[in-house]
């Protein structure tokens, strides 16, 4: 039979499009004129008869079909028709939910095309459960945007209000998001705005949504400050409250800050963070916003009262470089200043944020940063982790702590992270210490595109002393298939009794408010770097980690009255200092 077409009505259609001598709208095999909009310059708009489902596009100056800028919907992906999404027709189920603030919870970033083979959001949120079970609070979405082939990172999206199409489309997402709040847990959406992606980006012949004026690593930047900015800003605040508002999204992940370059007064970010915190208010419910920076600015975080941009958390570089240094010995690259003291450098990460405050930089060649004054920002801004997509992804091979650490230190590193005072945030399968690498891979569909890809992504490492042979083929499906989680693993050891500690860590931090305290100014950190031991103290606890494979006397600072956790078997003594063994991890109650 044939499909019942969709119900239609007369739709307005409008496009900013202001080099564009004429413009017309195709909808379902009709051509309407558009008439430019006297009242906004640039702006262009006519009506149609159109429905949900219907597929649209618009053509400049008699030129090719081309994809709405602010299409809700690219069924065909990022080269083909958009297509009219009425997000009322969803049948939501959370209209009790409350939001969940990001102070006081645990981060899980995940990729929808990888958490499972499926690569599905339905298939992601059979494993939610998991989830509740773990401890987390908040689900980090890395990026959904549409972008060529199936199988990708994200961060080359282009459509910045539409979903990538093989994870499930506009309902896919919508289901995801109702199926975790009913299970209580907040979703939160890693999003782009300081590039799109080489390939279906159609912005361009639109108006100067990009500029010369300033350079990035992608090239010509976003057009945040430059003539035409005004509306190149509105269309990505416009994106941002989008995801919030319609798809019931708790806050979003932004991607890069520090190539976002603003000129103007009022920086973007600021904008954006008064303009989500309004939405909040209207909505009732608390929405979060989460730079990614490598500025190492407190201002990124600081209120706008007090002068600063008003995003309300921050990932924090520095303290996943120091753990990483400590645990692993690594000392190239950007671990190189992070290497020469690591248990001095994540000692002062756990107590000042970060090590680079103004202090010299022998990786950049200069100085970085701005110190946190302790007694004025609260811990729960920055985020705390081992593991992230880049961190992991990033490597050559894309390798995984455990492939380089004991079963022993990866319980420490689980500690020190859920008992630092930072947010937590976990990167999926590493609850579990999965096996899995996740690696870079691509499915570009243009193949002098792909090429290049596979052939730039090899070149690289090659410089730095490896094989082009050892550096997977993003392009190769199997590079792919390598990266999804094996959902056997976490029901077998070791990965099982891994997963048990995480959860025993997860549940002290609900039940000792003294771990989810965010004042830093109260942390202390002790600390032996040839022994290589440190104690770190939270209030009457005190979180103690044997790094070396040997047993070491740590002193507690009190009197050990109770033992809450442990990564290995421990005895405990009435003394003001304990024989921790190697490898080991222990939270401690003191007198």
């Amino acid at each position: 039979m044939p499909e019942t077409p969709p119900e239609t009505s007369s739709l307005a259609f409008d496009v900013w499009a202001p080099h564009a001598r004429r413009v017309a709208l195709e909808a379902a095999d009709r051509r309407y004129p558009m008439r430019e909009d006297a009242g906004r310059p640039g702006w262009w708009h006519t009506r149609a008869e159109a429905g949900d489902g219907t597929e649209y596009g618009f053509r400049l100056d008699g030129g090719g079909l081309l994809p709405d800028p602010r299409s809700r919907r690219q069924p065909h992906g990022p080269h083909g028709a958009s297509q009219v999404v009425d997000h009322g027709r969803f049948a939501w189920t959370d209209d009790g939910w409350p939001g969940r603030a990001l102070p006081g919870g645990v981060v899980y970033e995940l990729h929808v095309g990888t958490f499972t083979k499926e690569g599905t959001f339905d298939a992601a949120a059979e494993r939610l459960d998991h989830l509740v079970r773990l401890g987390v609070t908040h689900v980090e979405l890395m990026p959904v945007c549409p972008f060529p082939g199936t199988h990708g990172w994200g961060y080359e999206g282009v459509s910045l209000w539409a979903v990538h199409e093989p994870y499930g489309g506009p309902d896919g997402l919508k289901r995801f998001v109702d199926a975790a709040h009913g299970r209580g847990l907040a979703v939160l959406l890693d999003v782009v705005h300081n590039h799109l992606g080489p390939s279906g980006n159609y912005l361009p012949a639109f108006g100067p949504y990009f500029t010369d004026t300033h350079h990035t690593p992608w090239g010509s930047a976003v057009n945040l400050d430059a003539p035409g900015s005004d509306e190149v800003r509105d269309y990505l605040l416009g994106s941002a409250l989008a995801w919030l508002r319609d798809y019931h999204l708790d806050g979003l992940r932004l991607d890069a800050v520090h190539a976002l370059a603003d000129t103007r007064a009022l920086h973007f970010l600021e904008e954006l963070s008064t303009r989500v915190d309004a939405l909040s208010a209207a909505l009732g419910r608390p929405l979060t916003l989460i730079a990614e920076s490598d500025l190492n600015d407190p201002r990124t975080t600081a209120s706008r009262e007090a002068g600063g941009l008003g995003l309300h958390a921050q990932w924090s570089d520095d303290f996943h470089h120091a753990l990483h240094t400590a645990l692993t010995g690594e000392r190239q690259g950007y671990y190189a200043d992070f290497a020469e003291a690591p248990l001095a450098a994540l000692a002062k990460t756990l107590t000042r944020v970060w090590l680079h405050d103004g202090t010299w930089s022998s990786f950049r060649g200069r100085h970085h940063g701005r110190p946190v004054d302790p007694l004025r920002a609260s811990a729960d801004r920055f985020l705390g982790y081992a593991q992230t997509h880049d961190q992991v992804g990033n490597r050559a091979v894309g390798d995984r702590l455990p492939a380089c650490l004991s079963p022993g230190l990866l319980a420490v590193a689980a500690g020190l992270v859920l008992t630092s005072p930072f947010t937590p945030m976990l990167f999926m399968g590493e609850e579990w210490g999965a096996g899995t690498p996740w690696q870079f891979f691509t499915d570009h569909t243009d193949p002098e595109l792909a090429q290049a890809v596979s052939r730039g992504r090899r070149r690289e490492f090659a410089a730095h002393g490896w094989s082009e042979e050892e550096v997977p083929d993003p392009q190769d499906r199997a590079t792919w298939e390598r990266s999804c989680l094996d959902w056997s693993e976490p029901e077998r050891a070791p990965h099982s009794g891994l997963l048990d500690w995480y959860r025993e860590l997860l549940a002290l931090r609900r039940t000792e408010p003294e771990l989810t305290d965010p004042d830093l100014s109260a942390v202390r950190v002790d600390f032996d770097e040839l022994g290589r031991w440190l104690v770190m103290r939270r209030g009457s606890l005190r979180v103690a980690a044997n790094l070396t494979n040997q047993p070491r006397s740590v002193p507690l600072s009190g009197i050990a009255a109770q033992l809450l956790a442990a990564s290995g078997p421990l005895g405990l003594g009435a003394s003001a200092d304990l024989e921790l063994p190697g490898e080991t991890l222990a939270v401690i109650r003191t007198d």
